[in-house]
């Protein structure tokens, strides 16, 4: 897929790494995460704090409006929160489907196995799982990935057990460990945007600096 441009900074990227806002016949503007929508559309490549911003202050508006040649745009005043939510949907969307497809575990006595031998190609932890818990698993991935002595360590999820638990239809998932290379590729191009836009792309417990894609939309269709 093409690159797009962003309309306020000029610079372009992959629309992998941006969020397609969708804008209805009459005007209104709303997140198309899986970028399907039909019609005219524009995207976004800001953290969520930016998109609140954007959206108060109007540039958001302005910069549709521009692009559209139009002033009959209508955009939400919570979209930024209506972005989130989608984004949020569709990763945990992705993980019930990885899950019924059985390329995940679950349980940290199965995925502490798994992680030893090699087998697990990511590993993630719910925002409430304990330290000491995250830390076991960690630990057993670095030795099945024989890089102990480094800070390869599992990611942690802004979601905690109990959403997890509701997208794979199971009881107090933790813990995950993703078992296949290409469900792992999937869920890491849809957590890392995920994450970008919350501000908190993160390791193994700690916080890092946030992946955010300079702020910028651009015109366009899927």
């Amino acid at each position: 897929m093409s690159e797009r441009r962003c309309i306020l900074t000029g610079e372009r990227t992959s629309p992998d790494h941006l969020v397609r806002l969708a804008v209805s016949p009459d005007g209104l503007v709303m997140p198309d995460v899986a970028a399907k929508a039909p019609g005219r559309g524009a995207w976004i490549g800001v953290s969520r704090a930016e998109l609140e911003a954007a959206v108060a202050n109007g540039k958001l508006k302005g910069a549709l409006s521009r692009s559209f040649k139009t002033s009959a745009i209508e955009v939400p005043s919570d979209l930024a929160m209506l972005v989130g939510d989608a984004l949020e949907k569709q990763a945990m969307d992705r993980f019930g489907l990885e899950a019924r497809a059985s390329n995940i575990l679950t349980g940290s006595e199965k995925i502490e196995v798994a992680a030893r031998r090699g087998q697990v190609r990511m590993l993630l932890h719910a925002a409430d799982a304990a330290p000491d818990g995250r830390r076991k698993l960690d630990q057993a991935w670095r030795v099945g990935e024989e890089a102990e002595g480094t800070d390869h360590a599992g990611q942690v999820l802004p979601v905690a057990r109990e959403v997890l638990s509701r997208a794979m239809g199971r009881d107090n998932v933790v813990h995950v460990a993703v078992t296949d290379g290409k469900a792992a590729a999937r869920l890491a191009g849809l957590l890392s945007r995920w994450q970008s836009y919350n501000g908190c792309a993160n390791g193994g417990g700690q916080d890092t600096p946030a992946m955010a894609h300079p702020m910028g939309l651009s015109t366009g269709q899927m």
